[in-house]
């Protein structure tokens, strides 16, 4: 059976199921394709201590289930499987999987952006047990610690900076001869007493059992290694957005990011991009989540303007 949608979600992050609640409660016919499981990226954060209304912080997993459960209660339908191919060519707009194409009146992508990896042995292994990719949701767990920060662009300032005030000390393993960032960054980094840089250089060794006990850095100019004693290393090497789907169709910028301001609108009409994977400063659960609100507020003026 074709169902016409009002709205059809890609990705069941908190991007999209927050869209999905607001679309659902609006009344929009909603559907919500996810890919593999609900909560995205945050499903693989155990402990969320920066997201407003849990005083003792929430299990990634278990908030997805919850933002899941909020759209399902007005009517918001769920289905599981990989976008193979999308047209936004017409007015109705047409998103394929292996087995279906289903239309829609408007489509909020939320497929969100997965975080470059260091690519060396037992790395997913010690993914949240020391391994993290996300300092402001994460460091707050190694408060007087030592952690070791693998970057050396805005991204990776941000987190040393943020890191210097949490930390007994912070490792920066860059491998080039100096950091990418901004000046801005540099200067208020001069001012961080408890940073120690270690550049030309990469991990080359994650050590430990349960849980990360230290690294391996390998200079890359004589190729020296050295051992350093450490509670967490938070990767800083940059994100990939899932927008390879999309390529010819929705505008990007140089780093693959979907191309859309606070409004959430993309260069389609009708069409809108959320969460991690526009354009936008800060890629965080509570932003995620405002995108997801405002998409649908725009949303449902294109279809009341459209609507025959």
């Amino acid at each position: 059976m074709n169902i016409m949608y009002d709205t059809i979600v890609i990705g069941g992050g908190p991007a999209g199921y927050t869209a999905a609640l607001y679309a659902a409660r609006a009344g929009l016919q909603t559907l919500v394709i996810e890919r593999m499981s609900v909560g995205g990226q945050m499903a693989l954060t155990s402990d969320i201590d920066n997201y407003p209304g849990f005083e003792n912080g929430v299990d990634g997993f278990e908030l997805g289930q919850k933002m899941q459960k909020g759209a399902v209660r007005f009517g918001a339908e769920t289905v599981y499987a990989e976008v193979t191919g999308v047209d936004f060519s017409e007015k109705i707009k047409k998103v394929c999987t292996s087995d279906t194409v289903y239309s829609a009146k408007t489509i909020i992508v939320a497929t969100g952006a997965d975080p470059r990896k260091l690519g060396i042995e037992k790395e997913d292994h010690f993914t949240g047990r020391g391994v993290h990719y996300c300092a402001h949701c994460d460091g707050s767990f190694y408060r007087n610690k030592t952690v070791v920060v693998v970057g050396g662009g805005n991204t990776a300032a941000s987190d040393i900076l943020h890191l210097s005030r949490l930390a007994e000390k912070v490792f920066v393993v860059h491998r080039r001869d100096k950091l990418k960032a901004d000046n801005v960054y540099q200067k208020a980094l001069k001012n961080a007493r408890n940073v120690e840089y270690i550049m030309n250089s990469t991990i080359s060794e994650l050590i430990g059992e349960n849980k990360l006990q230290a690294v391996a850095i390998k200079n890359n100019i004589d190729d020296q290694i050295r051992m350093i004693d450490c509670d967490a290393v938070f990767v800083s090497i940059g994100r990939k957005p899932a927008t390879a789907m999309f390529d010819n169709i929705l505008k990007k910028d140089e780093n693959g990011y979907i191309l859309a301001d606070e409004s959430t609108r993309t260069n389609i009409e009708g069409v809108y991009a959320v969460g991690d994977v526009r354009t936008k400063v800060m890629r965080q659960v509570v932003t995620a989540v405002g995108d997801g609100a405002v998409a649908v507020h725009y949303a449902e003026e294109y279809i009341a303007e459209n609507d025959e």
